[in-house]
């Protein structure tokens, strides 16, 4: 499918009240699952997002539904938006078992069995006490499915108490099938809440925690061999292993630890394995960038060879080609992408800017608000380079002017290959002169035939500043890493809707 030549555009309106074009139910679809945290944004609540891509499910075919679910789990790395498209594709589609092969592809983590069937019951409500009591029967088979796929520790890993669907009550209501004795075995432990708990460097800490020492010297040396011993027995995962770098640099562990935990964090075989989405290197970079340590300068050197391994071999860019970057830093930027983060668009935008930037040998990078600014950094540091341009806050205001972007080009006659935007889509003239990003696209392509347009949808909204399918332009939609097969994908003549309906169901 390409939407460049299937769009059905009509002319609307964004939420700054400038011109702007719907998007074909699918890419609006696509936009607004991808850059979903589920959590309020500037522009839409999260029952109104929510709502709306419900409403998207209906329009579209089931097989892309069940498709985006999959690559949004598979390739994006998400977790809670998955679950919602398929209990919304539950709503609209019956007959055959596509609804049971999707859960089967989207659960992933035992505790995405109970999280499904309370995504179930929050976009079904029933009253009573069973509330359950009428789960769709293919996401009963796919959870059934999904039972088969975990042990013993994976249950009790997530076999928490606090939860309104527990792990024992799911298995009472889907009832799966052991596939071997020694499952039914784990399936009785989890009826009577003998499974044995999981021993985890989080269990290790907080035993250590409840001991008695004789004195806060003693607690810190135990606490700083504890975290030396767990560090050289790979015990802690690298997610955990990046959002705990705070707590062993101030537990002052030893050079060889410290060392151990660069080489894991820069190893491109894990960085790639942990499917960490490219803001979590940000996040932990900005943790410790003020821990007074000898060691912290060599772990933020470690989390700048992460965040490159995270994105490498980007097709399209030669030593000849020549790339504009521009990052949204409007207002609407600042909002956090979700209520538990300090990560906002702006972050976002900046990272996957710089990540580019990167890759490039011929390149111009900048900032617009009001206006528009050139930043040349120097150095390759992405982390840092990132840091650097966030600290500019207000230097260009905190409009959406993105046409001054393209009006700087003309003006000074410069041909781009590419120009990468990246933006929440709303665009407009704060200074009321009938300004119009369309416009100064249109004119820019008198200079240059040949330049493409990549918009990088960071929040999602359904709108466009221009034609998608005017020659040249493309939207690309999301945080993770994988938005660089799509821009690879492009360059092969494909599109964001190919890369998703070439998903396996």
């Amino acid at each position: 499918m390409s939407y460049n030549s299937k769009l059905k555009e009509s002319e609307v309106r964004n939420h700054q009240g400038a011109q702007a074009w719907a998007l074909s139910p699918e890419l609006e679809l696509y936009t607004a699952v991808v850059t979903a945290s589920l959590s309020d944004t500037f522009y839409e609540k999260q029952d109104k997002r929510v709502e709306r891509i419900a409403e998207l499910v209906g329009k579209v075919s089931p097989e892309f539904v069940a498709k985006l679910a999959v690559y949004t789990r598979n390739e994006m790395h998400l977790r809670s938006i998955p679950l919602l498209l398929v209990v919304e594709l539950a709503k609209v589609h019956s007959g055959d078992d596509l609804v049971s092969r999707t859960v089967e592809k989207v659960v992933q983590r035992a505790d995405e069995i109970m999280e499904l069937l309370m995504c179930y019951q929050w976009r079904n409500p029933s009253y009573g006490a069973k509330k359950l009591a009428r789960l769709s029967s293919q996401i009963k088979k796919g959870l059934q499915s999904a039972f088969n796929h975990f042990d013993e520790y994976q249950f009790a890993k997530y076999n928490r108490s606090n939860l309104e669907v527990k792990l024992r009550d799911a298995l009472f209501l889907i009832h799966p099938k052991a596939k071997d004795e020694a499952q039914q075995a784990i399936f009785d432990k989890i009826v009577n809440d003998t499974l044995e708990t999981p021993y985890t460097w989080e269990v290790e800490l907080s035993a250590l925690g409840q001991e008695n020492f004789r004195n806060e010297a003693a607690k810190r040396m135990a606490f700083t061999q504890k975290w030396q011993e767990l560090i050289a027995s790979n015990k802690v995962g690298y997610m955990a292993l990046m959002r705990n770098l705070r707590n062993m640099l101030e537990a002052k562990v030893d050079t060889k630890s410290i060392n151990t935990v660069c080489s894991r964090l820069s190893d491109p075989a894990q960085v790639a394995k942990s499917k960490q989405l490219p803001f979590r290197f940000l996040s932990a970079y900005r943790e410790i960038q003020n821990v007074h340590s000898v060691s912290t300068t060599a772990i933020m050197r470690a989390l700048e060879r992460a965040v490159v391994a995270s994105a490498m071999n980007l097709e399209g860019f030669d030593d000849n080609t020549r790339v504009l970057l521009a990052s949204d830093v409007s207002g609407s930027m600042w909002h956090p992408i979700s209520q538990r983060s300090s990560v906002q668009y702006y972050d976002i935008g900046l990272l996957l800017s710089m990540i580019l930037r990167y890759s490039c040998k011929q390149v111009i990078s900048g900032i617009f608000g009001d206006r528009w600014e050139t930043v040349n950094l120097p150095g390759n540091d992405i982390l840092n380079a990132t840091m650097q341009l966030r600290k500019m806050e207000g230097r260009v205001g905190y409009s959406t002017n993105g046409y001054k972007v393209i009006d700087w080009l003309i003006s000074n006659r410069m041909v781009m290959d590419k120009v990468m935007m990246f933006t929440d889509m709303q665009m407009w003239d704060s200074t009321y002169s009938n300004k119009s990003f369309a416009e100064s696209w249109k004119k820019y392509k008198k200079i240059a035939p040949k330049a493409k347009l990549y918009l990088f949808d960071l929040a999602g909204y359904g709108q466009a500043p221009l034609r998608l399918a005017s020659p040249d332009v493309y939207l690309i939609a999301g945080w993770s890493d994988r938005i660089f097969d799509v821009l690879s994908a492009i360059e092969k003549g494909s599109d964001a809707l190919s890369v998703i309906n070439k998903t396996q169901l």
